[in-house]
């Protein structure tokens, strides 16, 4: 009974391919990596990140070192961010590894939350993230667009997000009905999207297939 019901558990459960799979497992490393390194400065240095000046430690509780800076940012905060935004797409190829097709979960996974992720970001760079000045090419972005926006400030590169987003919110809409064209749409988002993307870029390759 146990056999039979293991078998079962993993027959229910998608195979990502040799390259993604990995991607996905060294991606959940990665975040967990990228999380110690941002906390790091906040040992350091007395403002780890001058958009949130509060969030500091007490001079007690800091080592008696300061990292330098990229930009505006400690160096292990960058490594983190970064990583964090090239990681990120791994938690949802995981979600979806973990918890396979079931209730149409691949749309959900691969392509709608990304989607809402994408939204989120772009509103609060839009309109609640406190812009440091100068705009510098290391601002941390979780897609090409969006960083081209945190990079300058220009509202185009923001509006142009909104967009591709919107075609993310149609993508999921039509690979939840199984709708022919889904497909163009999704592979149509993914790309726009990277590397946020990636999963939905892969649902649209999955059923091409």
């Amino acid at each position: 009974m146990i056999r039979f019901s293991d078998r079962r558990q993993q027959s229910t459960r998608p195979q990502l391919p040799a390259w993604l799979d990995r991607y996905t497992s060294l991606g959940l490393y990665g975040l967990l990596v990228g999380t110690v390194l941002c906390l790091v400065p906040f040992l350091t240095n007395p403002v780890p990140d001058p958009s949130f000046p509060w969030a500091t430690l007490p001079e007690s509780l800091r080592l008696p070192i300061a990292q330098p800076r990229i930009e505006h940012w400690p160096v292990t905060y960058t490594i983190g961010i970064w990583l964090w935004v090239f990681c990120f797409p791994a938690l949802f190829l995981a979600g979806y590894r973990r918890y396979g097709d079931r209730s149409r979960g691949a749309p959900v996974w691969l392509v709608g939350l990304s989607t809402l992720a994408m939204l989120g970001w772009t509103t609060y760079c839009r309109f609640f993230w406190a812009k440091l000045h100068p705009p510098t090419w290391n601002a941390p972005a979780y897609t090409f667009v969006c960083w081209l926006y945190c990079s300058t400030y220009d509202v185009l590169w923001s509006d142009l997000a909104y967009l591709i987003a919107f075609v993310g919110v149609v993508a999921t809409v039509q690979a939840v009905r199984r709708w022919q064209g889904a497909v163009y749409a999704l592979i149509g988002f993914g790309l726009l999207a990277l590397p946020l993307g990636l999963p939905a870029a892969y649902q649209g390759y999955r059923r091409t297939v």
